[in-house]
């Protein structure tokens, strides 16, 4: 199988999708768009046949990722079990960065300081960006993992106001879009196209 082509300013993004999340989620559009970079997510992926191909398709053909992995914890809901999509997926894209490590860089996003190392302690020895589950805490450390980026590098407030403009437009678009949900296909699209139309502003 060919490898896909790099997008240099793709950024697959790793995250939970649930309501709890939402303003995080919309935080990383928002901020990622502020840098000029295009998030990617597999919200994009349709379901069906050869999913896990297309998610590491996916992983392989952006140029960064970013791993949230705050919310890996017991899911209440029966059976009661952990979630490992965001940690599974955090392995094939270190598995792909150590392959072609000039073409793939990926970042940890946690709230609390050392609770990925103790989850996940092969991570020790690399420097997670702690958000403190704040929104502002996302746009500080997104500055923070692209400070070596050439290219545009936006403040925190401006990266803040085009994530206000976007949770300004959230109503608006799901009607649009007839969603029921931020975390679908068309939502996904239209949130990305938002925040990239607001960050040229």
């Amino acid at each position: 199988m060919p490898r896909p082509r790099v997008e240099p300013k793709s950024v697959f993004l790793n995250i939970p999708y649930d309501t709890a999340f939402q303003r995080l989620y919309l935080a990383y559009i928002a901020g990622l768009s502020a840098f000029g970079l295009t998030p990617r997510a597999t919200l994009e992926i349709p379901g069906g046949e050869r999913r896990l191909d297309r998610i590491f398709e996916l992983i392989q053909s952006c140029r960064y990722s970013i791993h949230d992995l705050s919310r890996v914890q017991l899911d209440r809901r029966p059976p009661v079990t952990p979630r490992f999509n965001m940690p599974f997926e955090l392995g094939l894209a270190t598995a792909w960065a150590k392959l072609f490590p000039l073409t793939h860089t990926w970042f940890v996003f946690e709230t609390q300081p050392r609770r990925a190392l103790k989850s996940i302690s092969d991570l020790n020895g690399t420097d997670l960006n702690i958000h403190d589950g704040t929104i502002e805490g996302v746009m500080r450390e997104l500055c923070n993992a692209f400070v070596r980026r050439s290219g545009g590098q936006p403040t925190v407030p401006q990266m803040m106001q085009i994530y206000r403009a976007l949770s300004s437009a959230v109503p608006e678009l799901k009607q649009r879009a007839g969603a029921q949900s931020l975390f679908e296909a068309r939502m996904f699209a239209d949130l990305r196209f938002a925040a990239a139309s607001l960050a040229l502003k």
